[in-house]
């Protein structure tokens, strides 16, 4: 559907890294360093399961200011859409006039 973006337009085709919960108490420092490495949000599975996605700080906020930016595009095409359209020569004549006008000051 025109509009929809989808989890592939932040992260890719690839799926989520997934690493079990036992990672974070047993070696923090090693994680963290992980998370920031791989620029990308990481799935922690509890009991095999999905249960947490986790990134790094500086990969958080990308992807909050692409959302934004989608965001942002998504409202301009459809400003874009609803907008009344006026003809190229309409709008031609005008910055002529605009022009010559300026000239004549």
């Amino acid at each position: 559907m025109k509009g929809d973006v989808s989890m592939n337009s932040f992260f890719g085709s690839k799926a989520l890294t997934a690493k079990p919960s036992s990672i974070i108490r047993s070696d923090y420092n090693s994680f963290s360093s992980m998370c920031h490495e791989m620029d990308e949000p990481i799935l922690i599975t509890r009991n095999g399961e999905s249960d947490l996605v986790v990134m790094s700080h500086k990969t958080y906020n990308q992807i909050i200011d692409r959302m934004m930016l989608a965001i942002e595009l998504m409202e301009a095409d459809r400003d874009l859409a609803t907008m009344p359209s006026i003809p190229a020569k309409e709008v031609f004549s005008g910055l002529r006039e605009m022009i010559d006008e300026q000239v004549q000051s």
